[in-house]
């Protein structure tokens, strides 16, 4: 069972403090009221804290709540830091969610306010141990499923996480493969160190070498300051290389040379640097196929495949769908500040029913806008978006005779219509990018749709 949160708040008067204090009681947390700057950051370096609550402008010359936010960070980079302030300056907002502010109240404070924000960062504080004490399930909040197909893909990661095996997540657009790369770094011994990714795709080789290796000052035009690449941010961590099949062949190599010997050395530098990091590699492309066209490094794929796994597409996995959709609604309601929303039978049944060519993406998406849009406690049929639209009107007809593929394919047509064969525009409806909807009018042999 995981331990109670420790609330820490810190107010230079001690009567607010300890209002503060009893206004939170009763959160579930065990509340520690402090009045000065100095007993605040030697609690901090002592006592494990999960949410602080202090005011920005203490009477400490030298300590203020950026000061105090840091030491929290530092000591505790899962912490979150609620800030208060009489003077909410957008300078200095902008430098406390820099620093990583969780949010921030101004005076005069509004106890119901208080008392929300906390419950956010509450929930937030849950959700991680409860993700940190099911480990060995390998369960991390919207991806975790009952299907077979995502329950073998689970299985996989939950063996080669806590080793430093390479991993190669492959599959379609928007069906997680960032989230899932993600749970393999919190599975694993290097979570308390960065998870840093990146997408290769559209990135040209001088780019995306000074992005993943860093420059020196003067390496080339517009360069006015030495800058760490990823690799070195992530020292210890890990490195998530999305669309790793768009990466040009030139970088490939250099990717590699570093992938081998562990040594990185910035564009324009003739110092190298020694780099311990775990690299994790996605795409939507078939990569034998590139590697059979010359498109992609035979032994570049072999480096990166130390472990490969397909994440199956939302279609292929319709059992989810109704978990998913429970769990988007909840984020939905966090991020709203509003009750969380059910959703009736017959809108399932027509979730079930869609090709949903945007995957798990397109799925959030849709399950946000009904639930911003929507007026009742409970989404109905009414609520579905208008791209989904063609789904409702034929869920009754549908057979074993109609297939997915069917169904994918009138979605885009439908879309395409309804935005005068506007691709970019039909790509954001449906929720999948340009290229993937420009190979799937291919595939489909789709024409543009007669005015």
């Amino acid at each position: 069972m995981a331990e109670k949160p420790v609330i820490l708040i810190i107010d230079d008067e001690a009567g607010h403090a300890d209002v503060l204090a009893e206004a939170l009681s009763q959160s579930g947390g065990e509340t520690i009221a402090v009045y000065d700057a100095k007993n605040a950051i030697e609690l901090l370096s002592t006592k494990h804290i999960d949410i602080v609550i202090t005011d920005l402008n203490l009477s400490d010359d030298k300590i203020n709540g950026i000061d105090i936010l840091k030491t929290a960070k530092e000591q505790n980079p899962n912490s979150d830091v609620i800030l208060i302030t009489a003077y909410a300056t957008i300078d200095t907002c902008k430098e406390a969610l820099r620093s990583g502010a969780f949010d921030y109240l101004v005076k005069p404070i509004d106890i119901d306010q208080l008392r929300a924000m906390t419950e956010r960062a509450l929930k937030k504080f849950l959700a991680a141990s409860t993700a940190a004490e099911s480990r060995n399930g390998f369960r991390l909040d919207g991806i975790s499923g009952q299907s077979p197909a995502m329950q073998s893909v689970l299985a996989v990661l939950k063996r080669v996480a806590p080793t430093n095996i390479t991993v190669l997540i492959e599959g379609e657009s928007g069906t997680g493969k960032e989230l899932l790369a993600q749970a393999i770094h919190d599975n694993s011994l290097r979570r308390n160190h960065d998870f840093k990714p990146i997408n290769c795709a559209g990135l040209t080789e001088s780019l995306l070498e000074s992005e993943l290796f860093g420059h020196s000052k003067g390496a080339f035009t517009g360069a006015t300051e030495a800058r760490k690449g990823l690799f070195e941010v992530a020292d210890k961590g890990t490195l998530f290389l999305d669309e790793i099949g768009d990466m040009p062949l030139a970088m490939q190599a250099k990717l590699l040379r570093v992938l081998e010997d562990g040594i990185i050395v910035p564009v324009g530098s003739n110092k190298s640097t020694v780099v311990n990091v775990r690299v994790i590699s996605a795409t939507n492309h078939d990569l034998t196929r590139l590697v059979e066209q010359g498109k992609f490094r035979q032994d570049l794929y072999f480096r990166i495949k130390g472990v490969s796994v397909t994440v199956p597409p939302l279609r292929d996995r319709t059992e989810d769908i109704a978990q998913l959709a429970d769990y988007f609604l909840t984020q939905a309601a966090d991020e709203l500040g509003t009750p969380k929303k059910t959703i009736s039978d017959g809108v399932l049944n027509i979730l079930k029913a869609y090709s949903w060519p945007g995957n798990i993406r397109q799925l959030k998406n849709c399950i946000r806008t009904m639930a911003v849009m929507s007026d009742s406690e409970k989404l109905e049929v009414k609520d579905i978006p208008a791209e989904i639209h063609h789904v409702r009107q034929i869920s009754g007809q549908v057979t074993g005779k109609t297939s997915l593929n069917d169904l994918e394919k009138q979605a885009i047509i439908d879309t395409l219509a309804k935005t005068q064969n506007n691709r970019e525009k039909a790509a954001k409806l449906l929720g999948i990018g340009e290229r993937t909807l420009y190979r799937k009018i291919k595939e489909y042999n789709i024409y543009p749709p007669q005015a």
